[in-house]
């Protein structure tokens, strides 16, 4: 998957975010669908990504 990214002071280093509650965002298809047993809620999701800067 490409996406465009945007550098923030929101966001640590090291970390990024990509909301995922849209359905036509393609994102939900690279992470887990598992829910916790115990409070039915879905877990955090995670996933290796790697960021690249692309020529001007």
């Amino acid at each position: 998957m490409e996406a465009p990214a945007r550098l923030t002071r929101s966001v640590r280093p090291g970390v990024l975010f990509m909301p995922i509650h849209f359905g036509e965002n393609p994102a939900n298809m690279l992470t887990s669908s598992a829910c916790d047993p115990i409070a039915k809620i879905p877990e955090f999701k995670v996933s290796a990504v790697r960021i690249e800067k692309l020529a001007a």
